[in-house]
């Protein structure tokens, strides 16, 4: 097994388990100890560990974003949930604009199963690998900088390609939802998808629940700027009446 592949392991391995045991996964890989330290080490340099004795546990900082291939991994039903809601919102021939998150490939997907001549527009590199094959629809990438581990294009220049176009729905995530604001853990990804929000006539968050109650490093967006939220359970009955005094329709 190549080092990269015995990481991606160890990592999907700490996020779901919360903590590991250098002794165990040494015994496991059949590598030294020395080695399974290393790998901590360099987890806990790229935010996602903290060491303990004999180990690492999960950092559960909202700050820190996971690799993309296991961020699409986590709360995979939450996220049909949502998807499949959303396709009832989509109507064939309208424009939307996607962000990179994990949830939007999930939609994207549902929505190339059911809706026809669709143009969309983002800057998810795994989305457009995604919609290569729906051939009455349109795909446009933001370009910008690619971005390591995110399957993302980012920056100035996504912005500035965001914003030569106007759509009928802009659909975004996030990594935490107060009655303040929306947030994301990237500064790059918060501008990027405060951008989309103001090209689009209608401005939809898709968010699975755990987000609920929790901030991020940077905002995205005030709370209420956004028109509708959709989300895999019911939101509490605290939730539901901040939605209702924002004039934001819930979907769930």
């Amino acid at each position: 097994m190549l080092a990269l592949e015995r990481r991606n392991e160890i990592l999907e391995k700490l996020q779901k388990e919360k903590r590991v045991i250098v002794s165990e996964l040494s015994a496991y890989y059949a590598v030294s100890e020395e080695t399974i330290r290393r790998d901590l080490e360099k987890f806990e340099k790229d935010g996602y560990a903290i060491k303990s004795y004999g180990g690492a546990i999960f950092n559960e900082s909202t700050n820190i974003d996971l690799p993309f291939n296991l961020r699409k991994n986590t709360n995979i039903i939450g996220k049909q949930r949502i998807a499949n809601l959303l396709t009832d919102l989509v109507n064939d021939g309208e424009s939307l604009m996607l962000d990179s998150s994990s949830t939007a490939v999930f939609i994207a997907k549902a929505l190339k199963d059911k809706k026809k001549n669709l143009t969309v527009v983002t800057n998810s590199i795994e989305i457009i690998i995604e919609l290569f094959d729906a051939s009455d629809w349109r795909v446009i990438s933001t370009g910008g900088l690619a971005e390591e581990g995110s399957f993302a294009l980012v920056g100035p220049k996504t912005d500035q390609m965001l914003g030569s176009y106007y759509v009928n729905k802009a659909i975004i995530s996030c990594k935490g939802l107060s009655k303040n604001a929306v947030t994301d853990s990237s500064e790059l990804h918060a501008q990027n998808k405060n951008t989309m929000l103001s090209r689009a006539a209608a401005k939809i968050l898709a968010v699975d629940s755990s987000k609920f109650g929790t901030a991020a490093f940077a905002k995205i967006c005030d709370f209420n700027e956004i028109s509708m939220i959709i989300t895999d359970k019911k939101p509490e009955q605290k939730w539901l009446k901040l939605f209702k005094e924002a004039k934001i329709e819930c979907i769930f």
